[in-house]
């Protein structure tokens, strides 16, 4: 299928294909194309490196110190931010045809198609080429990072002489310090910390390949890469190698026939860390590279599409009824594993490894919307982002006490640890994050039964939270417990007292911790909690206030919300979009409008705390005041959409979720994929439509179909069993695919599922009034008469 006028990309089921270069697209279509495993992150440029919008060669939490500039210093500010940089480029291969370089802005693009194969993992190209000079070569490469072998991506790059002889000259490189775009910092400090970021210290090459060692000059983090080849073509090829400093070249020549082929596997492995010696790391790659030579190409296609054939057994989703959705779900969870699939006790950024975008910081996207994800589709990747969070429990510890707080406060944004938000309304006074992350672990241990993750890493992290919350607030005049002065989800209202998200995922934090610590009591106790602790937890959580508007008879978003001044959204046109790049935030602030569901969000995650009443009167009220001017807030109204009934709508916002990349909604995908906006399309399909929900029932679900869909297939883990949900428009399947016996719940009935599958009716869905949406911010209508 040809691609859409402005969309890049074909519309196929298990593939995205760019079937004819676009430069215009460039930047959106390497994000897109990022092949990654969650430790190695490589974007979709070209094999020659240019034309590129950016280079990007990423390895998990390696980064750069930078100054946090500040017009007026305070108390508690960080000093320094956390910038993830490109390092040392192993992708770049070089052709050279008679002296001419490959380069696809001269000479006759005859033909050019990229494919990423969500089955394969693997990005291949097909490129036939006329130099300026005539000469006719066609070059097919095919790109993959290692799923199995955790430091090493691949290539294998073949050159065929069409029409003449030809002298070719291959120049296979690893690249360190690469000019890269400027920056738009108008800091010059920043832009002068990320120019050369490495300092060489090792370089070495061998017969066919080449090792470079480098570190940083603030972080003082030691990096690693290192080549080699395996080169097939016809008799006399010549290959040498060499190294300076930032540049390590293996150099293929051969004459061609017209017919011949020359076929070069290139293997590169990377490694970093903050402590290990020189000669250890160089050993280690040395050894990554050892091992992929030892595998070889074949097997590692082999191993890459093993691992994949596992995944979608149960991961993969299927929709009927819409083509391109369909595909964007697809690529959807295929970017939410490369992001955490082996980044192994270390963050899952908001751009995953794909792009500079957010620095390459973390912040509650992860444990908010990837982690549930994860932990029903990749356990263990769910867990080791939460064993991540545990190893920075010092410095949350830290930065608690520094801002005069018990128990841990995590960074709003960071790579390693330390906070690196220099906003504190949006940043420090989020402390909503340490809810989050406790909200995960809850979800990782209801989701996989998991009683030593739970005592070995989630108590932790539950009573550091805890902590916090009962520090963070206290009890008025009234009795009531109180949290004050904090900023919710939508950064559009910040500084404000009793934010309902925040009061009510504290709440369940609390309560959590109480319980958890109950049942692993000796643990608890070398943590040093104890029954008044956990008594003055469960108080805090009873007490808990949460604002309700009797007048309106919905929840404010915050204590006083609904009576702030309303936003003309009339009298703002859609160039104003996003308002923070046009707006003061003191305006912003003080009146009703939302930039990303916020009490909506808490609807989702604490649908216990709402009547079915107050859940359709809310949606409906903050509807009509949300502009979306976040990413994250597609995914988050197409569930509540679904579950109040408004299954259009719901379709409608979840084809803007799952398309944001494909699509280029935001304008921005060049910087970066929006991994939690991918997360978030899975929960919308399997929560929204499937109607998912964990409880301390077990899990449960009630399904419906929007009326544009004829059917919908999602397979999840739940607590070492595989289980597998069929949608219909009459009817749901629920199909044990391996595991014991279990027993969830359809629309309230208990059902018991072993080996026959269950079939059960749906509910037809009552009629609703329709909502509105701010003047000019409505989703795309997807649904038919839309």
């Amino acid at each position: 299928m040809s691609p859409d006028p402005g969309r890049p990309f074909t519309v196929e089921p298990w593939v995205v294909r760019e079937p004819r270069l676009d430069l215009d697209s460039i930047g959106q279509v390497e994000s897109v194309f990022a092949l990654s495993n969650g430790h190695i992150g490589l974007r979709g440029n070209l094999d020659e490196g240019e034309p590129n919008a950016m280079p990007g060669t990423y390895l998990n939490s390696f980064y750069e110190r930078r100054p946090l500039p500040y017009a007026e210093g305070g108390y508690g500010y960080p000093e320094s931010g956390q910038t993830i940089i490109n390092v040392t480029n192993g992708k770049l291969i070089r052709l050279l045809v008679e002296d001419e370089p490959f380069d696809l802005r001269y000479g006759e693009l005859r033909r050019h198609e990229r494919v990423l194969d969500l089955r394969a993992g693997t990005l291949t190209r097909e490129v036939e080429w006329a130099s300026p000079a005539g000469r006719v070569v066609a070059v097919r490469s095919t790109r993959m990072v290692s799923l199995t072998q955790r430091a090493v991506a691949a290539i294998c790059y073949e050159v065929e002489v069409l029409d003449a002889p030809a002298l070719l000259v291959v120049q296979s490189e690893l690249v360190a310090n690469e000019q890269l775009p400027a920056r738009t910092e108008d800091d010059p400090r920043v832009e002068a910390a990320l120019t050369d970021p490495l300092v060489a210290e090792l370089h070495r090459s061998d017969d066919a390949g080449a090792t470079l060692i480098h570190h940083t000059r603030r972080s003082g983090l030691r990096v690693a890469a290192a080549m080699d080849h395996e080169v097939h073509g016809p008799d006399g090829v010549k290959i040498t190698s060499e190294a300076t400093e930032d540049i390590g070249r293996t150099t293929v020549i051969t004459r061609l026939q017209p017919g011949q082929k020359l076929k070069i596997i290139k293997y590169v492995a990377y490694g970093w860390s903050a402590r290990r010696s020189q000669p250890a790391l160089h050993d280690q790659v040395r050894a990554a590279l050892a091992a992929a030579r030892y595998t070889g190409w074949e097997g590692l296609l082999a191993e890459q599409r093993q691992y994949l054939d596992d995944f979608w057994e149960t991961a993969d989703v299927e929709i009927d009824g819409d083509a391109e959705l369909q595909q964007a779900v697809r690529v959807a969870v295929f970017h939410v594993l490369q992001a955490g699939a082996r980044a192994e006790r270390r963050a899952i950024g908001a751009k995953g490894l794909t792009g500079e975008g957010y620095d390459g910081h973390t912040f509650w996207d992860t444990e908010t919307f990837c982690l549930p994800v994860l932990s029903h589709l990749a356990p263990e990747a769910a867990a080791d982002a939460l064993r991540w969070r545990q190893s920075i429990l010092p410095m949350a510890y830290e930065r608690a006490e520094q801002l005069g707080l018990a128990g841990a406060a995590f960074p709003w944004r960071t790579i390693r640890g330390h906070e690196c938000s220099g906003y504190w309304p949006a940043g420090t006074a989020a402390f909503h994050i340490n809810a989050d992350i406790a909200d995960a672990v809850r979800r990782h241990v209801a989701a996989t039964g998991d009683a030593d993750f739970e005592r070995e890493v989630g108590l932790e992290l539950l009573v550091a939270t805890a902590r916090l919350w009962r520090s963070l607030g206290h009890h008025d005049s009234a009795g009531q417990f109180r949290i004050d002065g904090v900023t919710g989800p939508d950064e559009y209202t910040a500084i404000v007292d009793n934010n309902v998200y925040t009061n009510l995922m504290a709440q369940q934090n609390l309560r959590v911790a109480a319980d958890t610590a109950a049942r692993h009591s000796r643990a608890a106790a070398r943590l040093g909690v104890n029954a008044e602790e956990m008594a003055s937890w469960r108080d805090a959580a009873k007490s808990m206030r949460i604002p309700y508007d009797e007048v309106l008879g919905v929840h404010p978003q915050s204590e006083g919300f609904t009576d702030h001044q309303g936003w003309d959204f009339e009298g703002t046109p859609p160039e104003k979009y996003p308002l923070l790049l046009h707006v003061p935030y003191f305006d912003l602030y003080r009146k009703q409008v939302s930039k990303q569901a916020d009490l909506v969000l808490a609807m989702q995650l604490r649908p216990d705390a709402f009547t079915a009443e107050q859940m359709r009167r809310n949606f409906a009220y903050y509807e009509a005041l949300t502009v979306r001017d976040s990413s994250l807030s597609a995914c988050t109204q197409a569930i509540v959409a679904a579950w109040t009934g408004h299954l259009d709508l719901a379709y409608d916002y979840l084809a803007e979720a799952a398309l944001v990349d494909l699509n280029d909604l935001a304008g921005n995908t060049e910087h970066g994929v929006h991994i939690a906006s991918m997360a978030g399309t899975w929960t919308a399909v399997v929560a929204g439509f499937g109607g998912m929900r964990l409880d301390d029932g077990g899990i449960a679900f009630a399904p419906q179909l929007p009326p544009a869909l004829s059917r919908i297939s999602f397979g999840l883990r739940w607590q070492g069993r595989q289980l597998r949900v069929e949608i219909r428009p009459d009817e749901a399947e629920y199909r044990l695919v391996s595991g014991p016996p279990m027993r969830l719940r359809h629309h309230g009935e208990p059902l018991a599922l072993a080996d026959a599958p269950q079939i059960r009716p749906v509910p037809q869905p009552e009629p609703v009034e329709p909502v509105e949406q701010p003047y000019g911010r409505a989703p795309k209508a997807r649904h038919p008469g839309g």
